[in-house]
Formats: structure tokens, C-alpha cells, sequence
């Protein structure tokens, strides 16, 4: 129970930071003998308060995002419905495949993120706009039918989606990603907590932890440079991609 605790608590932290928090709560469910899919689910329902105390945390940078928050907020919501759904009809291992090639394209984004988003304001006059071209919105429909399935580097993803088609600060993003991130979790929670098999003790444990978290993260995060952030995001994604591959 005490591993359990820190687990989420750790998981709260980086999820409000960055995002992979699901890579240190999941293996330490595996490890105490919780079965895959239960553990999903109760991980995913378990670090929703968590994903909830670290957009209060970031509430200041949040601040005239509402507008945006609700437009993406949407293919958030649809995203994570179509997930969970998926996690609960397909066998396991269907996304197995495709989340390793999802977590490089995110790091690749951020990494790349500077470049491509100077070539966009190239390309466009500058005028990306508030909620971003075309694309963000199925983009970020995309990220959270993974999220719904799994999670793991949603956050990862998410922020590289984000830097790129929408001209703002990255702390503010990062802001935006929690809200974007919770919706996920939320609607896929609700869902599993009626028709799946959840472990109501694992979730307390992982709620409690990430809330605690949550406000570390968002303490630690809201000091973090425009550079230094975007270095501890490739770290965290790195590590996600290697325990993903490993596991």
C-alpha cells in the first residue's frame, strides 16, 4: 500500500510536469500481482484527482485559455470515450505496435517544436491563431483515443501537438495539456468505473498520492524554463519508451 502511495505520488508530480506518470503506477500494480487490465483501469480512475490538482496548481496560467480549453476540450472528451471503449472490446495487445511510434513522433514534435513552429509562422503570416490550423483539433482527438486506451506519454504528445500549432508560452500549454489530459482521464474513468473490473483500494491509494503530487508538480513545474521544460519532457518520454519497450 505504502509503494502504491508513492507511486501515485510520483506519477501526480510528472503527470502535472511533463506527462508518463502512468509508466510508474502501472508497473508497480503489475509488480504486486494486479492483473493488466484491472490495473489499467484502476490507474486511469486513480490519477484523476491527481490530473485535477495540478490544473489548480496551474490555474494562473490558465488564465483567457477558456475558449481554447472548451474547443479542444471536446476532441479531448470524444477521444476519450472512443479509447476506453477500445480498451475494453480489443485485445491487449492491439496498440502495442503503434504506442512506441507514438511516443518518438511526440518527442520529436517537442524536440523539433522551435523549428517547425518558426516554419508555420513562415508559411502563414504568422497567424496560427488561438485555437491553432486545422489539424490540432483531430490531432488532439487522436491523443486522447490513446490516452482513453492507455495513457502513457499522453502528456508527451499532447505538448508537442500543442507547441506546435498554437503560437503561446509553453508554460501556458502546459496548462492547457492538464485540462486537455483530465478530460481524458476523467470520461475514460467514468466509463471504466461502470462496466470494468476496478480495484476501488489501488484507486484511493493512486488519489491520493497524485493529488498530493499534483501540487508538487505544479510548484516544480511552473519554475522550469521554456528549454529546461522542454529537455525534462525528452527525458521523461525517453524512459516512457524504454520501460514501454521492456515491460
Amino acid at each position: 500500500m505504502a509503494a502504491v502511495l508513492l507511486a501515485g505520488m510520483a506519477a501526480g508530480t510528472i503527470n502535472t510536469v511533463v506527462g508518463s506518470g502512468t509508466l510508474i503506477t502501472f508497473p508497480t500494480l503489475l509488480a504486486f500481482g494486479v492483473p493488466p487490465v484491472t490495473a489499467n483501469v484502476s490507474n486511469t480512475i486513480g490519477l484523476v484527482p491527481g490530473v485535477a490538482s495540478g490544473v489548480v496548481g496551474y490555474r494562473r496560467e490558465l488564465v483567457g485559455q477558456r475558449a481554447r480549453a472548451v474547443r479542444l476540450g471536446s476532441a479531448s472528451v470524444v477521444g476519450g470515450i472512443v479509447g476506453a471503449v477500445l480498451l475494453l472490446v480489443l485485445p491487449s495487445k492491439a496498440f502495442s505496435a503503434i504506442v512506441p511510434a507514438l511516443i518518438v513522433v511526440g518527442l520529436l514534435l517537442v524536440v523539433l517544436q522551435p523549428r517547425i513552429s518558426a516554419w508555420v509562422d513562415v508559411r502563414h503570416g504568422g497567424a496560427r491563431g488561438d485555437f491553432g490550423p486545422w489539424w490540432v483539433w483531430p490531432a488532439v482527438l487522436g491523443t486522447g483515443v490513446y490516452g482513453g486506451y492507455f495513457g502513457a506519454a499522453q502528456g508527451v504528445i499532447l505538448m508537442g501537438v500543442l507547441g506546435i500549432g498554437i503560437a503561446d508560452a509553453l508554460q501556458r500549454l502546459n496548462g492547457l495539456k492538464n485540462v486537455l489530459a483530465g478530460l481524458v482521464n476523467g470520461v475514460a474513468g467514468l466509463i471504466f468505473a461502470l462496466v470494468a473490473d476496478v480495484d476501488w483500494v489501488v484507486v484511493a491509494l493512486i488519489a491520493v498520492g497524485s493529488v498530493i503530487g499534483g501540487q508538487l508538480g505544479a510548484t516544480v513545474g511552473r519554475r522550469l524554463s521554456p528549454m529546461v521544460l522542454r529537455v525534462v519532457i525528452v527525458v521523461v518520454g525517453l524512459v516512457s519508451l524504454v520501460s514501454f519497450l521492456l515491460r
